[in-house]
């Protein structure tokens, strides 16, 4: 068990904080946060993950061009001033000559180049900083950054086409090729390098003021990397790709569930777990160790998505359109796990046992003491043995969300047309409260009040907000992933607010739990 004591905490992505550059950052606001959730009385704040994301996938952060790298777009013009990087006059200029940034929404079109350009300005003025004096450093600590940044010069100067259609030397990985392209891409692998740099320097800041908070991060881990990332390309006998065009002759996804009839074809590539030779399978593992390693160094805990692809994963032929069509195949299972323990130590893991879970993932899940997900907008929608409700927790070692990153708002689900009235009115039953714009509130007091040891509610859920605040409808290609709140609407009042509730449920700093 990898908690102690009764705790809440929030859920919210960095990009929907407020800032006036467009998206959340890693900067002040981030910083502010921190301080809004000690007032709450949280204990924990997690977040998606945090990798860059491209615009040919909706900038999803679960389809990831790295498995390691930060994204750019979460670094902080304002602690870029604070190092002496940028001045203040040049980020105004910048600010004046942008489009109009919207306090509600991302807009990736116009804030992807923007934030380009200020980052060629501060690397501009990186050349001759002191800092520059710690690169060597940093990429002798970050092996994967060498891939990373030649890959992503590439991706450029092939004008953002996936790497299996780069010529047959740079796709192939030949190692003429990629001297030649490391001579002529000199400077743009520099400045993806100082990116990196820029990234971790301000996160180990945020990081270091959430430690002095008392405030523990959770961080979020896709189980799979997307086609075009530097990870498949760095390691294509690690995943199941056709020899000959390198794209996947298998895709991931899950089987038709609450979320879509027809199923979820995600695309990404399947790893070549069962397959290849013993040299592959060990340059697998060892990927995934250092994967894991590097997270485990951001945050205090992570949340592995799709933690039962680990069990059994749900394998698409590549020419399928949807994920009706596909079959169950066994995954690495215990002993992978316990070779990471013997190499890692302890796995600070929660697992996203949503979707089909089957008693195999169970006993996975309960031998590695790992604990699982409890959504409670999914407790109203058959009958009192439903697992999701608070009376079926047979034990404490649980995480209970109100909803997730998938979910509707609370406010949302019950408004509704897909939600029958009849779940509702078990809601309101089991709630023992009435209809209204407080729904919410019967969602999170249920999940404070259950014996899990931690509780995880979205700060749309905190606010009361509708659908329109929604940040992921899955099965839905494009429109997610843009949801910010604006900074009024962060004020102490709601905080306070659950402040209230969380010590009446005995979940504030401290709260003891008896044996």
């Amino acid at each position: 068990m990898i908690f102690t004591t009764r705790g809440s905490g929030i859920l919210l992505h960095l990009s929907s904080l407020p800032s006036c550059f467009g998206v959340g950052d890693l900067g002040p606001g981030a910083h502010d946060f921190i301080d809004l959730l000690i007032a709450g009385g949280q204990q924990y704040w997690q977040f998606l993950p945090l990798i860059p994301t491209s615009r040919d996938l909706d900038n999803s952060p679960y389809m990831g061009l790295s498995a390691f790298a930060g994204n750019p777009m979460l670094i902080s013009p304002e602690l870029l001033i604070e190092d002496g990087l940028l001045e203040h006059d040049v980020l105004d200029a910048l600010l004046i000559a942008a489009p109009q940034f919207s306090e509600y929404l991302v807009d990736f079109a116009t804030l992807i180049p923007w934030k380009a350009e200020l980052l060629a300005v501060a690397f501009t003025n990186f050349q001759d900083h002191p800092l520059r004096r710690k690169l060597p450093d940093f990429a002798a600590a970050n092996p994967w950054l060498n891939d990373y940044a030649l890959f992503m010069a590439l991706r450029e100067e092939q004008q953002g086409l996936p790497w299996h259609q780069w010529p047959e030397g740079l796709a192939r990985r030949q190692t003429s090729a990629l001297a030649r392209a490391r001579k002529r891409l000199v400077a743009q692998i520099a400045y993806h390098e100082f990116v990196q740099f820029i990234f971790l320097r301000q996160w180990q800041r945020l990081r270091c003021h959430a430690v002095a908070k008392g405030v523990k991060l959770i961080g979020d881990l896709p189980i799979y990397v997307a086609q075009d990332s530097a990870d498949v390309w760095a390691l294509t006998e690690c995943f199941q790709l056709d020899p000959e065009t390198l794209t996947p002759t298998y895709v991931a996804g899950v089987p038709p569930d609450y979320f879509s009839d027809s199923g979820q074809r995600w695309g990404n590539p399947l790893f070549d777990w069962n397959g290849g030779d013993l040299g592959a399978k060990e340059r697998l593992y060892q990927w995934w160790r250092r994967r894991l390693a590097h997270q485990f160094s951001l945050v205090d805990i992570v949340r592995i998505d799709h933690f039962r692809g680990f069990e059994a994963y749900w394998q698409i032929p590549a020419g399928e359109s949807d994920a009706v069509r596909g079959a169950w195949i066994k995954g690495p299972g215990l002993k992978f796990f316990r070779r990471l323990e013997t190499d890692l130590g302890k796995l600070p893991i929660i697992a996203e046992d949503l979707g089909v879970i089957t008693p195999a993932v169970e006993k996975l899940r309960n031998a590695l003491g790992f604990p699982g997900m409890k959504v409670l907008q999914f407790a109203f929608d058959s009958d009192a043995g439903n697992s999701y409700l608070p009376h079926n927790y047979s034990h404490r070692n649980w995480v209970v969300y109100t909803g997730t990153h998938d979910n509707d708002t609370a406010l949302g689900w019950y408004y509704s047309e897909r939600v029958s009235s009849e779940a509702k009115t078990r809601l309101l039953r089991y709630a023992r409260s009435h209809a209204g714009g407080s729904i919410h509130w019967s969602f999170i007091r249920l999940a404070l009040g259950s014996v899990a040891d931690l509780v995880i509610i979205p700060l749309q859920d905190v606010l009361g907000l509708g659908s329109d605040c929604r940040m992921n409808l899955p099965g839905t290609p494009q429109g997610n992933w843009r949801w910010r709140v604006a900074p009024r609407y962060l004020e102490v009042g709601a905080m306070e607010h659950l402040r209230r509730e969380c010590e009446f449920y005995n979940r504030l700093p401290g709260a003891s739990i008896s044996q």
